[in-house]
């Protein structure tokens, strides 16, 4: 493996979509280094990046597809340790993948999904109505107290979670997608998301209820071959992160998109487009992931005339689709709810595509519409200028979101 390369991805995430931009028109295939001098595959293009999702020579398997980490060659303390160590639904091949993602999927029904739509609403209502309460004219870091705790706690209550084991959790997932982290922060974090997956199990197996944790411990206590303890811990863990923290993003680059493009925002709070209109059109130009670690090469792959050898590793650029001109044309990176092609890949595609996008999509219906028919004269309290990114480049979003949310008298 190369330890060096012509382009080391900003660890900052100062500029997500400058740098998404500078890679595609690199080419669709091109070798981007990562923390700790690893060397992989980034994906810049629409086309491309649609055939690999739907791929069967792609695996997201480390454990089983790259030589790299299985020879050791990846070290245990590698800054990024956490997205591949996991032995889940997201990283399971073949029949594995087939058999987990059928366990969890019965708990993301259609019906489910309505009958959680309630417990959305409550939760909304419970955020605004605190909200609401804030003087006229003060600024509210909206990330802080809608954004981030509507789908965190629609989620923790899916597993089965307590709102203080919440709390400290989301710390740790905070962390997980942050590319700044240390080594020694990275370890910290691996056994920080496993050890509170353990409490909750194990609360669960003493205490069962109605969520999908219990669930899951049901399937796997059947006859204990269903589902492997090591699965079990780390599948309700990437429901947690999953449903949670690009939720949160998505909610970020929406009421920011909004509150830029007010004559756009007036065309779904009249009536005129729905809710879909904005739901999609953010996904596309706004992907609140904007990389995603890791996919790898079973065989060798040849994408655009690039051959990507058997046993590299792919890093599938989101940020880089929705904008791509050769989907979108020359306004690909401009927020119009009004295009009719909003085409995006934010909820995966293929054997791997979201199972949860249909309660995604009702969270993020019931919030929006619920904010700003509370909130009308909702506004940034910064220059869009301002907004912090996070420091990170898996993740889309803002370091906060400061508004007000009614005039001062």
């Amino acid at each position: 493996m190369e330890k060096r390369c012509p382009y080391a991805l900003d660890t900052t995430g100062r500029d997500i979509h400058g740098e998404a931009d500078g890679l595609r028109k690199q080419g669709a295939a091109v070798q981007v280094e990562l923390p700790g001098g690893v060397v992989v595959w980034s994906l810049n293009s629409y086309a491309e990046i649609k055939k690999v999702l739907t791929d069967s020579r792609v695996t997201k398997s480390a454990r089983n597809h790259w030589p790299a980490f299985i020879n050791g060659e990846i070290p245990r303390d590698w800054e990024m340790i956490s997205w591949i160590a996991m032995d889940n639904m997201v990283t399971a091949y073949g029949k594995d993948h087939v058999r987990l993602r059928r366990l969890v999927g019965k708990a993301f029904t259609r019906r489910r999904t309505e009958a959680i739509k309630p417990r959305i609403r409550e939760l909304t209502e419970m955020l605004i109505g605190a909200l609401e309460q804030v003087p006229a004219g003060e600024v509210v870091d909206l990330r802080e107290r809608f954004a981030y705790p509507l789908p965190a706690m629609l989620v923790a209550d899916l597993i089965g979670m307590g709102e203080a084991a919440r709390q400290s959790t989301a710390k740790v997932i905070d962390m997980m997608v942050d590319t700044t982290v240390t080594p020694e922060q990275a370890q910290a974090i691996l056994g920080g998301w496993r050890g509170a997956m353990a409490e909750l199990i194990a609360e669960k197996r003493a205490n069962p209820g109605e969520d999908i944790t219990s669930d899951l411990i049901a399937s796997r206590d059947e006859d204990g071959t269903r589902l492997s303890e090591d699965e079990l811990t780390d599948t309700i863990f990437a429901i947690l992160g999953a449903g949670s923290e690009t939720t949160i993003n998505f909610f970020d680059n929406a009421i920011t998109a909004l509150l830029t493009h007010r004559d756009q925002l007036d065309l779904v709070t009249s009536g005129r487009l729905d809710w879909d209109a904005v739901i999609d059109e953010t996904l596309r130009v706004e992907s609140p992931l904007a990389h995603l670690p890791l996919r790898y090469a079973v065989e060798d792959i040849e994408l655009d005339g690039v051959t990507i050898p058997k046993g590299d590793a792919l890093l599938v650029n989101y940020s880089a689709i929705g904008r791509d001109p050769a989907v979108h044309g020359d306004s690909a990176d401009v927020f119009d709810i009004t295009r009719e092609d909003k085409e995006h890949l934010s909820f995966g595609l293929g054997p791997h595509f979201c199972l949860g996008a249909g309660i995604a999509r009702a969270v993020a219906t019931i919030g929006l519409s619920t904010l700003f028919e509370r909130f009308p004269e909702l506004d940034l309290a910064v220059a869009p200028s301002e907004l912090q990114p996070l420091p990170t480049f898996i993740m889309n979003g803002h370091r906060s979101l400061p508004v007000v949310l009614k005039p001062a008298a």
